[in-house]
């Protein structure tokens, strides 16, 4: 029963890449009518001052759901409650045993890493990729979320809504675009400019910020929305960006691709839809950027519950339009600010060995050819 539950949470937790042109259809599973997350009778969304449909405050989308379903361990798009409810259990005591006192004996590659830490990682693989070169960060540091999300009484398996929980294939096999090394670079370690785009606190990783919105599965995954009769502001824990969506109007035509593209805006009844175009290429989805339009839409369903779909579009990438949708749940608090490079030694740390290992290669005797 233990590797049933395991084996459940963990279809409920790899962490592949990923998007419906429609959402799921509504589940029909029976709720308590005193639970906030559902409208409870004569429940109508509020309006703010301006008469729009109030979808600030604080919200969080932190979920231990993925993208993408993981095909290799489970096939269905839901899980019953009481399995649901298991392996948000077993999450819950793995990352407790693994939130205990790091050994400073240990070491710090995965070989020698404790048990709990084996036991996370076989529940949550995607963490091997925070433990780094250097053991990265402890569990104490990860904010990934407890609840597998639930969505209109469903607790899914994956965020995306397509028929299989996976992305669709790609137009004639096509594979996504590399993208080609700027003249007289080296490698990743060049310059400053050649690391991430989080690594340099421009744009936070994974794509909290969007378009499209979607946790990152380690922390930080926390928003706060206002409106203004002009625009909807987001405010993004990750990196402090700040997202901008211009209300009721065009689209920019000067070819200016800014940070999370050109996000335009309106409102249909109790919906906030967002249209986004321009993203720049440094923040491709899946290898689509140029051509790339994602559709977002904002509903507040109950009391405690935003609804988000989303739905990413591009004629020369996929044969049709595809998405999928989850529910923000309140913030029991507020967003502080993120300083990201505050003492922050890594990105200088990066180039300054980079820079020692080729004067020590550069000052390294010649080595004799054979024959010689």
């Amino acid at each position: 029963m233990r590797i049933a539950v395991a084996l459940t949470l963990g279809a409920a937790l790899s962490l592949p890449v990923a998007v419906l042109a429609a959402p799921a259809a509504p589940a029909t599973a029976a709720k308590s009518m005193a639970d906030p997350t559902i409208p409870q009778p004569g429940w109508k969304p509020p309006k703010n001052a301006e008469g729009q449909p109030d979808l600030s405050g604080y919200w969080s989308n932190a979920t231990m759901t993925p993208l993408a379903r993981n095909a290799k361990l489970t096939d269905k798009a839901t899980l019953s409650p009481t399995e649901a409810r298991s392996a948000e259990k077993t999450w819950a005591a793995a990352i407790a045993a693994a939130d205990a006192p790091t050994d400073p004996n240990a070491g710090a590659t995965l070989s020698k890493a404790k048990a709990s830490d084996s036991k996370l990682l076989s529940i949550r693989p995607e963490f091997a990729a925070a433990g780094g070169d250097v053991g990265g960060y402890n569990a104490f540091w990860l904010d990934p979320g407890s609840h597998i999300m639930e969505v209109d009484g469903q607790f899914r398996t994956s965020l995306l809504t397509t028929p299989n929980g996976e992305p669709p294939a790609r137009k004639n096999g096509t594979t996504p675009a590399r993208f080609a090394r700027p003249a007289g670079r080296r490698d990743n370690y060049d310059s400053y400019e050649y690391r991430s785009l989080g690594e340099r606190c421009i744009i936070g990783f994974g794509r909290n910020a969007g378009p499209p919105m979607l946790p990152n599965g380690f922390y930080n995954n926390d928003y706060q929305i206002l409106q203004t009769p002009k625009a909807v502001v987001i405010d993004v824990e990750m990196i402090h960006d700040t997202r901008i969506i211009r209300l009721n109007a065009p689209h920019r035509t000067d070819g200016v691709r800014p940070w999370m593209g050109d996000s335009v805006g309106h409102y249909e009844g109790n919906t906030l839809v967002v249209e986004t175009t321009n993203i720049p290429q440094a923040q491709n989805f899946m290898g689509s950027w140029k051509n790339l339009k994602v559709t977002e839409w904002f509903t507040r369903v109950s009391p405690t519950r935003l609804n988000y779909r989303f739905q990413v579009e591009d004629p020369d990438t996929w044969a049709q339009p595809w998405g999928g949708e989850y529910d923000f749940a309140p913030l029991h608090g507020i967003i502080y600010e993120y300083a990201c490079h505050e003492g922050n030694y890594a990105l200088p740390s990066i180039l300054a060995g980079a820079r020692r290992q080729e004067k020590a290669a550069a000052s390294a005797p010649a080595q004799a050819k054979p024959g010689a």
